[in-house]
Order: C-alpha cells, then structure tokens, then sequence
C-alpha cells in the first residue's frame, strides 16, 4: 500500500479521520487501497492503475475492460467502485449489476453487503450502512443516508421503467454477461446484444455510465461488437484490453508472476491450452469442431458481369425444408456466377441468398420463379438435394419447365462443408462485402449455429459445381471470333481468348 499512498500520508490517515475522509472521497485509488487493502496481496499493477483511473476520471463515459481471469478486474470494479461511486465525489444514485444468473448477481451482492458489514474501518468513516428493512437483502441495498442504492440482477431479468425514489439508474455494470455456452450461436449473442441496446442502455439516462467487463468469447461476442462500433466510431467510450502476457511478451502484473515459472505453475492448473489461450492471453480460440475459419474469407468489390469472356453461368443450390413450422429448417437457395479459363476458376457467390419457411407446394413456386427470373439462361442451373421426399422435386420442376439437376449429397453435412474449404482458403470462391452476413455466420458457426440451411446449399453448390466443372473435359481451344458472341444465349463456352479472371 505504501507504494500507492506514501507512508507519511497514511500515517496522517489513519490518526485524522477527516483527512481520511476527505482523500478516499476524491480518490477511488486511495479509497481502495486504504479500505480494501486486505485485497491487495500483491504489488499493484500499472494496468490496474489504469483501469483504477478510468472508473475514478469519469461520472458519465462508458468503459469496457477486458482482462484476463484472476486480475482483479471484479474486485475494483464490481465489489469496491459502486461504494465509491455511491459515498465518493460521483454520487451517483441508483446502480445495478448485472451478472448473467441470479446466482452469480447474489454473490456480488454478497461480496459488497460483507465489506458494507464487516469492514469496521469503512463502517466507522462512512456508515452506516445496515437498515432495518426489507430493502437490505440478497440482491438490494438501500442507503438511507445517502438516498442511494445498489442493486443486482441477471439478464433474464426485467428492468423496464425501474427507479429509485424519482432516480433512474446511473451507474450500470455487467460482470461476465456472457460465457463460452451462451455465445456458441447468433441467436443467443443477438439476443445478449439486444437486450443491452434494447433494455438496458434506455433504462438509463444521458447521466448514466455504463461499464461491462469480461473477456472475449467470440468474434461476435458483445464484448467485441462493442470493440468493433468504437473502433469504427459509432459508438463512444473507453474500451481497454489486458492480457496476462502483452504483444512484446512482457507479463503484465510482475508483483504476482515474477518469473516464467510462476507463470507455468498458473498455466498447469488450467484445464486446456485453449482455456488458458483464452481466458490469459485473451485470444479468441475457435471451437474445435470448426470447419470454416473467419480469416480464410475472401471478398469482392465488384462482379466480372455476364459479358465476361470467362462467364459460364449462374448456378444454384437448394436446401429444402421438410416443413413451414416454426420449428422447422429454413428453405434455402444460395447462387453464384460462375468463371473459368482453362482449369482457373473463380466462383462469385451473389448477395442475399433466400432463407424462407416454406412447404412444398410454396418451395416449388419459389424455385419456379427463381429460374425464371435469375437464372433464365439454358446453362444456368439449380442443384437441388435429392433425398427421401425431395427426390420427386427434380421431376416435379421438370414438368413445370424448370431445369434442376438432382444431387446426391456424399456424406454428412459436416464432410461437405469440409469438401468446401480448400476452395474458401485458396480464394477460388469470394462473397460479396455485403449481403452474406448471415451465409458467412453460419459457415464459420458451422456447429454452434442454430440452423445450418445456408451452408448446406453452399456446400450442394460448391461441390456440384466443383465437380460438374472437373468431369466436363470439353475445351475448345481454336481461335475465336468473339464479336458476335452472346453470353447471356450462347450454349458453348470457348476458353481460348479469355482475359484472366481477378
């Protein structure tokens, strides 16, 4: 502590109570280190500092941290700060934090109700704090002389229209809102997200500070969607990353790793490389059972276009439902332009693919129209699975003039989302900038995603396409005169005299 509050201000502290007072009142640093010293089991942290100075500086600006497990990070800013933020010079008046069980909220809860009873030192300076009242239990805490409180809840909870007395809340925390589970599908992160920009946020008030510490689950966890729109500058605050072991290397909090060897005995008692990956050194580990990698994504600005020497076509798959409930899978059609010059090809993938409840009259329909408006070209194609029930669905679009090629799938879904990957990494296939999120979500979630149609009429399009091109074998190599070439009619393609395809 001495090394935070120079040993003659804390002798002065300790015998002057309105000295004391004073200070810890206008320093959330000196309020901690004087009061919750016991905490302190090792030389303070440069990081800590930082993150110390960023709760005291502001009332109102919002403040993301990331740290890695065991930092602290809780402690100063969960069990101690809303006592200061509430006794100190921010005197804020209503705070809530939420945490993602009702389970975990009531430990916070109790984690600041034994420092508000047990601390003497704090109960003698600032208190008291106990009341006589049904207001003083698991998960709230009012303090009368001050008109304040803090209270806990979980996401599942409702805050809707909540106040105390005519105060709505100004100080919001949210400690480890998210866990590995809950962010395994988009589903579940939308709704973590939604519930903070939908609930949360407008129960406060333009007073109101929001602070969110955990770690970084996913590539769309909350924590990295809120990186991401300040990086960008749609969103304001304070958003501060700290690994146990930065960029260079160096260990972060010296005082309790002094050496590498301290640093492998933490890393032993973690269960797997990943968990330490993760929750250390703050690296987003993809599950194992991941078949697609964000990085291997390639994108396009711009289409070649159907006059295009190279143009071939426009292909399609088509996942089909079984049925329209609500439970039931998406009907999809995913479609690209297809280019190739020799054995180089290039698959577009076109933006906005169909995702559509449907029964089997309306999936007849949809297809129908879809080749007829999108794909009205002779060698344009739709690959549709051809399994169980689905395989009349060929014919049945044959009759009514639609071209549909029946594929039998080879393997599990999994095997051919895998079958598709070397031609992802390679940049054979490249997707539009926009107009695919939910595609590429559930290529890269392949797993974890609720649903998996989209990439299932990927996977049917890549591969049919992939092996319609490798058995063709027919290339006309002669010189040809191009001028009165119609790609949007003609039936052959000629190699020869293409221009490279980007």
């Amino acid at each position: 502590m001495t090394k935070i509050i120079p040993k003659a201000l804390i002798n002065t502290m300790i015998k002057d109570r309105s000295v004391r007072t004073s200070i810890t009142k206008d320093s959330f640093l000196y309020f901690f280190h004087f009061y919750y010293a016991h905490y302190v089991k090792y030389e303070t942290a440069d990081f800590q500092k930082e993150i110390i100075h960023n709760l005291e500086k502001s009332a109102v600006e919002n403040l993301y941290v990331v740290a890695f497990r065991g930092s602290g990070k809780s402690t100063m800013v969960t069990t101690a700060y809303p006592i200061w933020a509430i006794l100190g010079k921010q005197q804020k008046k209503f705070c809530i934090i939420f945490c993602q069980t009702r389970t975990q909220a009531k430990q916070h809860m109790m984690n600041i109700r034994t420092e508000l009873e047990g601390n003497d030192v704090l109960k003698k300076d600032l208190g008291p704090f106990q009341e006589e009242s049904d207001e003083w239990g698991s998960f709230s805490l009012v303090f009368k002389k001050h008109g304040a409180r803090i209270t806990v809840a979980s996401t599942e909870q409702s805050i809707r229209g909540i106040r105390h007395n005519e105060h709505r809340p100004d100080l919001i925390i949210c400690d480890d809102v998210e866990d590995v589970q809950s962010t395994k599908t988009r589903e579940s992160r939308d709704k973590t997200y939604h519930w903070l920009r939908g609930e949360i946020m407008p129960s406060g008030d333009k007073n109101t500070r929001l602070i969110i510490v955990g770690n970084l689950l996913h590539e769309d966890s909350l924590l990295m969607r809120i990186k991401e729109e300040i990086s960008s500058g749609k969103a304001g605050g304070i958003f501060k990353e700290y690994p146990l072991i930065d960029k260079n290397g160096v260990c972060l909090w010296s005082g309790k790793y002094k050496d590498e060897k301290d640093i492998e005995n933490e890393k032993m008692k973690i269960a797997s490389e990943i968990s330490w990956q993760r929750e250390y050194l703050l690296r987003i580990i993809p599950s194992d059972d991941q078949v697609i990698y964000p990085e291997w994504i390639q994108f396009y600005d711009t289409l070649p276009g159907m006059t295009h020497k190279g143009y071939r076509g426009t292909y399609a798959g088509v996942d089909l439902a079984i049925s329209s409930k609500d439970s039931a899978d998406y009907t999809t059609i995913v479609s690209a332009h297809i280019y190739s010059r020799r054995e180089k090809m290039r698959i577009y993938i076109l933006p906005n693919p169909i995702k559509q409840k449907l029964n089997f009259p309306a999936q007849v329909d949809l297809m129908k129209n879809f080749k007829n408006t999108q794909m009205p070209r002779s060698r344009d194609i739709l690959f549709v699975e051809s399994v169980s029930y689905q395989e009349a669905l060929p014919q049945m679009l044959e009759i009514n003039g639609v071209q549909a090629e029946a594929v039998k799938p080879k393997g599990d879904k999994r095997t051919r989302l895998s079958l598709t990957s070397t031609s992802i990494k390679s940049g054979i296939i490249k997707f539009p900038r926009q107009g695919c999120e939910d595609l590429i979500q559930e290529l890269i979630g392949f797993g974890v995603e609720k649903h998996d149609d989209l990439a299932d009429a990927f996977s049917l399009l890549i591969n049919s396409t992939l092996d319609k091109h490798s058995n063709e074998g027919t290339v006309l190599m002669s010189w040809v005169d191009f001028s009165g070439w119609d790609a949007r009619t003609s039936d052959t393609i000629y190699y020869s005299d293409y221009v490279d395809i980007a």
